[in-house]
């Protein structure tokens, strides 16, 4: 049993504090970020994230007046003046759906901070590179310069004190499934359990439905997670699902991740076909699947989603000019071992229902450096995958 959610609620007000004094001796007493973290102190405790009395919205105040994303973008890059300049990366069109309805996705492995300042053993990777004081600042850059809709991250370790007040004042809604023997519980002065993180836009989506899933393989309970989130769109009036999970990561567990993978696809049958039958829905659910899979193309698991009966596709694979391939990296690292470079994380949709729009390119092994990453001006060893999707005329859906 990993130390309780309630335990790290309880010592926010704490934690809130320091940091906001830190924020005055960094000369910014007046900080839009630390106003946001300071507003969560006299909120009250949140549940357990895996009670099944949790609800991903109680933890948004929506009468609160929203932060400017602009003012605390300006306030990132006003910290991160001395790091080298942020990775320049474009949008691709990739297609012609309605821009005006467009669904913003993000999905990325953040890297949770315990493991990359004590287990993940990145040897080109400075030490101070990776400080959190920091290196927080370079996550928010990220998810502000590209404004998603719906962020899907992996390795969550400041979900609470970080994340989800910054987030709520920028008006996300979210949820929270912490792995139920986190590794980075191992590693001294840790700040709890990593988990998978879910965030999306309340004025943009209505949340019908939350699933939270320890995944199984071979009738067992296993260490990973993933969240399934319904969701109306507002503009539209339509509901679609859309995941996030991370499964078992090395190699040698191939099998292990392909039963998961499965299970994670039986379970959005499951859920996808409830949410049709609450929703008289006349089409099946829409869905999105974000995840860090651990898993090259090559693997089972990833031609168990392929070849789904869920009409699934990999929105990254229309970078490639014969929109077959997926791209030759995602996560790019040096350890003790050698180096790393690999395709393990992909955008599942539905390509019956969705467009895909639009995707955000790749920096270079040139842009990228010879240290690879997480490095002084990228905060994670995995890159973010960005994603526009417009829905399909109805009438072709059908």
């Amino acid at each position: 049993m990993y130390p309780g959610t309630h335990f790290c609620v309880c010592v926010f007000a704490c934690v809130t504090t320091l940091l906001f004094l830190s924020a005055c001796s960094m000369g910014i007493s007046t900080s839009s970020l630390y106003s946001a973290l300071a507003k969560t102190v006299s909120r009250p405790p949140l549940p357990h994230p895996c009670d099944s009395t949790y609800s991903p919205g109680s933890d948004l105040d929506l009468d609160q007046n929203l932060a400017d994303p602009l003012e605390l973008l300006q306030e990132c890059r006003e910290v991160l003046r001395n790091r080298p300049a942020q990775l320049q990366r474009a949008f691709v069109q990739t297609g012609h759906g309605d821009g005006r309805q467009t669904i913003r996705v993000m999905q990325w492995n953040v890297l949770a901070q315990a493991l990359g300042e004590g287990m993940d053993s990145f040897v080109q990777c400075p030490m101070d590179a990776l400080n959190w004081a920091e290196r927080k600042y370079l996550i928010l850059q990220e998810i502000l310069t590209y404004k998603p809709d719906i962020i899907c991250l992996q390795e969550v370790d400041h979900y609470f004190d970080m994340f989800q007040p910054i987030l709520a004042s920028l008006g996300y809604q979210s949820s929270f499934c912490p792995k139920p023997w986190s590794p980075c519980l191992d590693v001294e002065n840790n700040n709890g359990p990593d988990g998978c993180a879910l965030f999306f836009n309340h004025k943009r989506f209505q949340s019908l439905n939350t699933t939270h899933l320890r995944l199984s393989a071979m009738m067992l309970k296993t260490n990973q997670i993933a969240i399934i989130a319904a969701l109306r769109c507002q503009a539209t009036g339509r509901a679609f699902c859309i995941t996030v999970t991370h499964l078992k990561a090395r190699s040698g567990w191939e099998v292990l991740r392909s039963a998961q993978g499965s299970d994670l696809l039986r379970n959005l049958r499951n859920v996808a076909h409830r949410i049709k039958t609450e929703e008289k829905a006349e089409t099946d659910i829409p869905l999105i699947v974000c995840g860090d899979f651990n898993a090259e193309p090559s693997e089972d698991v990833y031609r168990n989603f392929a070849t789904s009966s869920l009409g699934l596709d990999s929105a990254y694979k229309r970078l490639s000019t014969d929109g077959k391939t997926e791209p030759p990296y995602t996560t790019w690292k040096i350890r003790p071992s050698g180096e790393s470079c690999h395709t393990l994380d992909y955008v599942w949709y539905s390509h019956r229902a969705f467009d895909v729009n639009a995707v955000l390119d790749f920096p270079t092994a040139e842009q990228i450096g010879p240290n690879r990453l997480p490095s002084y001006n990228y905060p994670s060893d995995h890159l973010s995958l960005v994603c526009d999707f417009s829905f399909k005329d109805p009438t072709l859906v059908s």
